[in-house]
């Protein structure tokens, strides 16, 4: 019973986090059709590649390195312990070609323990891919229509596949430092994924500079209305849909009481959190649509019917209460996903008039500060509440997720500037001018133009 058990269990494990990297993959489908439709028509195929490039890239990347630092960084910058052993992760392994070796143990890793692995490490790995290729993707929208492709290439890589890895594996693992001596719960990644995230789009912001046009002589600001709201809206639904792959994704679907050092008592089989706490998809049911709902009225009432920040509210909504989701109640969920998208839309806007920050999505609002907040309120709202199910961990508080936060904004923020600054300092950050008043498509793309002006040429001679 209990070997037959494990293997239907393993087999529905498989089966469960292919089917969230599927749905996942939406997310890029609505990031490409969001950016495209904020962006100005002789800009589209520009940002189109720069958004597809970035998944081939990160894919690589992380398959050669990102997803060994998940594994192997959870003791922290060296104050908390080593590395940790991780042959199932090491690139060259016989168990990352998991159709190559059968059951052979690798590097340690006894028969069974390496036939689980033959099984699920694909579709662990290309979940946590997907979540690596979103965490760079953030930062593509907000600085489109001026930065070079291979720059932002250069900020996806560090950001999808070495720094958010980093800090999931301190915070985001049920080892993690963050996780024991700080409480850290983050559950559905509103610091792992977004806060970050935000960090590094703010950092290339500075850098990167306004869009030409954005601001007055008086220093006020111009608003660019996206070029297609039809775009922008199936772009943003799409990736409300990408979500629900995502929120399921850091869960694992099934565990037994003996595999989280029987603090669940009995026979009892469970799903669990990303820390191996118990929690159900019907509790992530109820606070991802009730947070969503708080923030699509909530942006609905602060942007007065813009339709561009009604959506935009809605996953910041959904972004704010993340930390917390497993545990809120759904009435607490939407009051959080109504409260932290309006703070978030005021930071925008003093942002972008106090500091010249030319947001053109809101990524850092949406993302950024929604992530920081959301990981902050859940600090409060969980006071007390068990970190993990494993003893000896610090219990959850205001300020052991205070400063997670930081952490998390930070390790995006520091490293992503420095870089920055240095793509900038080699004249490979940002498009030249006049490039980018005739266009990214045009200047960048020699044979479309020469397309471009062939048609015009046969339409006219047609006319005439």
């Amino acid at each position: 019973m209990g070997d037959n058990l494990s293997a239907v269990t393993t087999v529905f494990t498989e089966f469960y986090y292919w089917v969230t990297v599927v749905i996942m993959f939406l997310i890029h489908v609505g990031f490409c059709m969001y950016e495209v439709g904020a962006s100005r028509r002789r800009n589209h195929l520009h940002t189109l590649m720069k958004n597809t490039m970035a998944i081939p890239l990160v894919t690589v990347t992380f398959f050669f390195f990102g997803w060994y630092i998940y594994f192997a960084f959870p003791n922290g910058p060296g104050f908390t312990g080593g590395l940790t052993a991780a042959p199932q992760a090491v690139p060259w392994s016989p168990l990352m070609g998991t159709h190559l070796s059968g059951p052979t143990p690798d590097g340690g890793i006894d028969a069974a323990t390496a036939a689980l692995w033959h099984r699920l490490n694909g579709v662990f790995w290309a979940a946590f891919l997907l979540f690596s290729i979103t965490t760079a993707s953030i930062v593509s929208g907000s600085i489109i229509e001026r930065v070079r492709s291979g720059a932002f290439w250069i900020i996806a890589v560090l950001v999808g596949s070495v720094l958010w890895i980093i800090d999931a594996a301190w915070g985001w693992h049920f080892g993690g430092w963050m996780v024991k001596l700080l409480g850290y719960h983050d559950a559905y990644a509103s610091g792992v994924v977004h806060a970050i995230a935000g960090g590094a789009a703010l950092a290339t912001l500075i850098v990167l500079g306004p869009r030409i046009g954005k601001f007055r002589a008086d220093g006020t600001a111009r608003d660019i209305p996206p070029h297609n709201p039809w775009l922008v809206t199936i772009g943003l639904f799409l990736i409300y849909t990408g979500f629900w792959g995502f929120y399921a994704a850091c869960n694992i679907p099934v565990i037994s009481p003996a595999a989280i050092a029987g603090q669940i008592t009995g026979e009892t089989w469970t799903a669990t959190n990303i820390y191996l706490a118990p929690t159900t998809l019907s509790a992530i049911t109820f606070n991802f649509l009730m947070s969503l709902s708080g923030g699509l009225m909530a942006g609905y009432i602060i942007s007065k019917g813009n339709a561009f920040w009604t959506y935009s509210c809605g996953l910041c909504g959904v972004i704010g209460a993340s930390a917390g989701n497993d545990l809120y109640h759904p009435i607490q969920a939407m009051l959080i996903g109504a409260i932290v998208p309006v703070i978030c839309y005021k930071l925008h806007y003093w942002v972008e008039n106090r500091f010249k920050v030319d947001d053109a999505v809101g990524a850092v609002a949406v993302h950024g500060y929604g992530g920081f907040l959301g990981v902050v309120v859940a600090g409060f709202m969980l006071w007390g509440q068990p970190s993990s199910p494993y003893e000896g961990y610090a219990a959850i508080t205001p300020w052991g997720n205070f400063i997670g936060a930081v952490i998390m904004f930070a390790l995006g923020f520091i490293p992503i500037y420095i870089v920055a600054k240095i793509l900038n300092g080699m004249n490979l950050l940002r498009v030249p001018a006049k490039v980018e008043l005739e266009g990214l498509d045009f200047s960048n793309n020699q044979a479309y133009e020469a397309a471009i002006r062939e048609v015009a040429a046969a339409e006219r001679a047609m006319v005439k």
